[in-house]
């Protein structure tokens, strides 16, 4: 079965990040053709990066990078939940990407953000960093709008029309790591 990585890309205290992720995975977990685990950055206290070596060498040497790492092999393609902070991708998110190179490589990514904008110009650098990383990363997004989707810029309440939004997503989330199958088996 193709699995499927919810990346909840925000640490920050009270951050809105972790009620969309979790609306993200209840309604990925109702579909039959993958298996989705939410991963929360913020059990992963990565600090800045570490590893005295490129990550495409893949000579980790800190335990924390080791565990990044296993987890991030696991699956065979994303989805990253992200706010926009300052016109661009918060700085655990980047961080949590810089660590690894070949547990992302030929894998499918989709995107969750919201914002004031609907986060979309923090997924313009995460395609940039996706292509880098060798990530097929898919056309269909979720942007959230603090105006439209959360009341009083907190409490998440999606309109419809975002449901429809995450299904097309996933939708080639999945078809796109099955797709990448064969040159993840090389």
């Amino acid at each position: 079965m193709t699995k499927i990585g919810i990346i909840l890309g925000s640490t920050r205290p009270g951050r809105n990040g972790a009620a969309v992720a979790h609306w993200v995975h209840q309604n990925a977990a109702l579909r039959d053709d993958a298996e989705f685990e939410l991963v929360d950055l913020a059990d992963y206290k990565l600090p800045l990066l570490d590893e005295p070596h490129p990550p495409s060498m893949g000579q980790y040497t800190q335990a924390h990078t080791q565990v990044w790492a296993q987890k991030i092999a696991s699956f065979d393609g994303f989805v990253i939940v992200t706010p926009e902070y300052n016109r661009s991708v918060p700085g655990a998110l980047k961080n949590a990407l810089d660590f690894l190179y070949a547990e992302w490589t030929n894998k499918a990514v989709g995107f969750v953000s919201y914002g004031t904008t609907g986060g979309t110009r923090a997924v313009e650098h995460l395609r940039l960093i996706a292509g880098e990383l060798q990530m097929a990363d898919v056309r269909c997004q979720v942007a959230l709008s603090l105006f439209n989707d959360f009341e009083d810029f907190s409490a998440f309440k999606p309109i419809d029309a975002q449901h429809d939004a995450l299904a097309a997503m996933l939708d080639q989330v999945i078809a796109w790591s099955n797709a990448l199958a064969p040159l993840r088996a090389h």
